[in-house]
């Protein structure tokens, strides 16, 4: 419950005009929550109105996209771009293409967006986009027409100084450069405008490990600072079996920890030995399979249908990177029981309100989405620079700088934990340090932002 009643009366209108959007409310509720001891001693933020502004994206945009597939038929979906806010710089977040989008999912994620964007340093504001689309048992040609014609509206909207999208879920490089070769082909540009895209056409060494690998950078300086620990010696659960879970396993396995298990959709693979990650790639990255396939080729892993099961695996770490929501309060609780210590996200909002404060009633070592994944979207900020550079930095150039801003995230998160009188809490130092950021520019600019 807000004690104050500034947020008590931003939270409320919220409510009121996005009746309905759960995620949305979800996202917008914890940020407000975070903010309480901040908001007591700015009471400028009321008077400029910038909690009413930051809660409102700047603009919403839905569209029509109409495809063809490979039998001639017509099928229509949904295309979203929300563009939240952009007081510190272009809007940048992700397209994601998965039956769950809905407007809900978007305007959370792309509230999201805005403090994790400022928690990177980069000048980059918020905004998200995607479809109801599945691109799953879709040929590459029905995928391209599909990606086409979604970035024939999306082009009208976004430019390389307005607004740079980049990938998500069912967003690789694949669906980039069709969506790139579009855009080209409608604006006559080549510029920056896309960021995740092929090494061959101004992508970036490291994105692809980028989430992935910022998320185990944070994981273990929080460990270092915070408890004097790294990932040395520990087991470690990972939730997903895309880019971010499969680099996550490999760095965290670099670092010393040892992978146990990995899911997807329809259930997830457990292997006492630790995660053969070539295996995984082969299976994933080359085949796009399903990772009970893993189980054909090593016997001794076991495979269990259903995900929310993999939390109930015994690990010191755990790192959801599969979706919003998929650790609830029971999930929370089992991963306590069985001596979980630290919890890390690489999806966005992976846990559930309630599982977060059984982390925090337990002194889990919590690392909060907006902090934990920044990695990708930093790094889709450097591939940006090198674009308006004319430049392509070598693969250890990229990931000193990515280490660099997680480390800094992290410390900044922890530092307004401690200037907020909750020392540690990094879900509340996280949301402080990126609103500052954001409204502070928000001020600066009057109330045009």
């Amino acid at each position: 419950m807000f004690k104050n009643e500034y947020l008590q009366k931003v939270y409320a209108e919220v409510e009121a005009r996005n009746a309905g959007e759960k995620e949305f409310l979800q996202a917008v509720r914890e940020v407000l929550e975070s903010l309480e001891v901040y908001v007591e001693k700015h009471p400028e933020l009321e008077q400029w109105g910038v909690l009413e502004r930051l809660v409102e994206p700047e603009r919403f945009i839905q569209f029509r996209v109409s495809w063809m597939d490979d039998a001639g038929k017509v099928h229509v979906n949904r295309g979203y771009r929300v563009q939240f806010n952009s007081a510190i710089g272009p809007y940048k977040g992700g397209l994601r293409l998965h039956p769950s989008v809905n407007a809900s999912v978007i305007k959370f994620l792309g509230f999201e967006q805005i403090f994790k964007n400022s928690l990177t340093g980069l000048p980059m504001g918020g905004g998200k986009g995607g479809s109801d689309f599945d691109p799953k048992g879709k040929s590459d040609a029905e995928i391209m027409r599909f990606c086409q014609s979604f970035m024939t509206e999306l082009s009208k909207h976004i430019g390389q100084f307005t607004d740079v999208p980049a990938g998500d879920i069912g967003v690789g490089a694949r669906e980039i450069g069709y969506m790139f070769g579009q855009y080209k082909r409608l604006r006559n540009e080549v510029t920056g405008v896309l960021t995740g895209k092929g090494l061959a056409y101004g992508g970036s060494l490291a994105r692809t490990e980028a989430t992935g690998y910022g998320l185990c950078y944070f994981t273990e300086e929080a460990l270092n600072c915070m408890k004097n620990d790294s990932f040395q010696g520990k087991t470690v659960v990972i939730s997903g079996s895309g880019n971010v879970a499969i680099f996550a396993t490999e760095k965290a396995t670099q670092l010393g920890g040892k992978v146990v298990a990995l899911s997807d959709s329809n259930g997830y693979i457990y292997d006492k030995d630790g995660i053969n990650l070539d295996l995984v790639k082969e299976i994933k990255l080359v085949r796009r399979g399903r990772i009970k396939e893993y189980v054909n080729q090593v016997p001794s892993a076991e495979y269990h249908e259903g995900c929310s099961g993999i939390w109930s695996i015994p690990c010191d770490i755990a790192l959801p990177c599969a979706t919003q929501n998929e650790i609830d309060e029971a999930s929370a609780k089992l991963l306590v029981a069985n001596g979980c210590k630290v919890v890390c996200e690489g999806a966005n909002m992976p846990s559930t309100p309630e599982a977060i404060n059984v982390y925090l009633e337990n002194g889990v070592l919590y690392g909060p989405a907006k902090a934990a994944n920044a990695g990708g979207v930093a790094t889709s900020g450097l591939e940006m620079s090198q674009n308006s550079l004319r430049l392509s930095w070598t693969f250890e150039e990229v990931d000193e700088r990515l280490k660099g801003i997680m480390k800094n995230i992290f410390h900044n998160a922890f530092d307004a934990s401690k200037a907020c009188g909750v020392e540690g809490n990094l879900m509340v130092g996280a949301n402080v340090a990126g609103f500052i950021k954001v409204a502070d520019a928000m001020l600066a600019q009057g109330i045009a932002y």
